[in-house]
């Protein structure tokens, strides 16, 4: 969505700024289960202005481990730095751009040893620092959305200059799903959507199309698979640091879509009233009713989708949706952050690890969720979330000073 990038992003891309390494080391990670060592969870190409950056763990759906993330960082730095390279490509091998982060590997490590907590703060860490880089990168950044683009592999993307989505695009935020919350900025870029539409994927994790990222601003253009070589080989020619340039060539190849009739963009005007109120329990109060007055099918489906997710996390979810309308990206990130370091730790409850439990691993589908019901759900634990973390806790650290944030 360029609306997501404010007017100064072409005098960004033009300042003379580099990227600093934040003080937090990661070094502790370097041989726990988050890390593949092999720089093939990473593939490079070479074009003639321009480097694309190829996700390659086909087999887990490109997700995002320390090793991606940590070299997807370290590779944007030299690229940014390098006056030879005009702007950056990102993609996913297979038939995923990313389904996010690994989080089955974090549950693993939870559940292994107290201990692994830290590696899981410092993946947060690394991805959370990625995000922003993306979002604030000085060089314009294209996202080939071919697949699969949810959580974390949303994070590395939306925040950039362009996101190309193709009829195959499967977006969302699932993450009331498993006990947890939309991080990876989600909450920035959710809370910019048209009218409640960000309220309702953060809450629902409701999966959309293309052509509805695309007609809701979540995608920048919208073009068929089959194109995807044309355009690849058209921006590998290109020799130019100028988004405008390179806007006019993913024009050329792009589409005019519209959402399918069953869309849910097409019901944005009952979405508003429901997803407009203030609280959880007003929400699916204003669903009840509008079910129980129109016998609304997508009313009585989107209750449905709202009893399957952990209560806590529903609340959560829409104060961080709420608090993001009103901050800068890394405002949300370093809010997300705290809020990952909370659920990680299980201080408040055990949501994420019996989410991931129930969905990924034993597959029973059958999450034992604590609060079991929003009634349950009090004030504190919901403000816990949210709090600055103890003394002994660093906050996430973004370099703020270097790199303009955005609204």
């Amino acid at each position: 969505m360029q609306s997501f990038k404010s007017a100064s992003i072409l005098r960004r891309l033009l300042q003379n700024s580099r990227l600093v390494s934040h003080s937090r080391s990661f070094c502790s990670v370097s041989t726990n289960a988050l890390v593949d060592e092999s720089q093939s969870t990473v593939l490079v190409e070479g074009k003639a202005s321009s480097r694309t950056a190829i996700l390659n763990r086909p087999h887990a759906l490109n997700a995002l481990n320390f090793s991606v993330v940590d070299r997807l960082l370290k590779l944007y730095k030299n690229w940014e730095d390098d006056p030879d390279i005009g702007f950056v490509v990102l993609k996913g091998s297979g038939k995923a751009f990313s389904a996010g982060g690994d989080i089955v590997t974090i549950y693993n490590l939870l559940k292994q040893d107290a201990g692994n907590l830290q590696d899981c703060k410092d993946f947060c860490w690394t991805i959370n620092n990625l995000v922003y880089v993306v979002g604030t990168l000085l060089k314009p950044h294209v996202a080939l959305l071919n697949g699969i683009t949810m959580g974390g592999g949303a994070g590395i993307s939306i925040p950039g200059t362009f996101r190309v989505a193709t009829e195959k695009t499967v977006f969302a935020t699932p993450e009331t799903l498993i006990g947890y919350h939309p991080d990876a900025g989600a909450s920035f870029y959710l809370s910019h959507l048209p009218g409640y539409l960000g309220e309702y994927l953060a809450l629902t994790g409701d999966k959309i199309n293309g052509a509805e990222m695309i007609s809701c601003g979540l995608a920048t253009h919208y073009l068929h698979s089959a194109k995807l070589p044309l355009i690849e080989e058209q921006l590998g020619k290109l020799m130019t640091d100028d988004p405008s340039v390179i806007e006019r060539s993913l024009e050329n190849c792009g589409e005019i879509v519209h959402p399918d009739p069953t869309s849910v963009l097409h019901r944005i005007e009952t979405l508003n009233k429901c997803f407009s109120h203030d609280t959880v329990e007003e929400i699916i109060d204003a669903l009840e009713s509008e079910a129980a007055k129109k016998q609304d099918a997508w009313c009585v489906s989107t209750l449905r989708k709202l009893q399957e997710t952990a209560p806590l996390s529903l609340k959560v979810s829409l104060r961080s949706i709420r608090e993001g309308r009103h901050q800068t990206l890394d405002q949300c990130l370093i809010r997300e952050y705290r809020m990952s370091v909370q659920a990680f730790s299980g201080q408040i409850t055990n949501d994420f690890c019996e989410g991931v439990r129930a969905r990924l691993v034993d597959r029973d589908f059958a999450p034992k969720w604590d609060p079991p019901s929003l009634d349950k759900v009090t004030d504190d634990m919901v403000d816990q979330y949210f709090s600055r973390l103890t003394a002994f806790e660093p906050e996430l650290e973004l370099p703020t000073q270097q790199r303009e944030a955005f609204t």
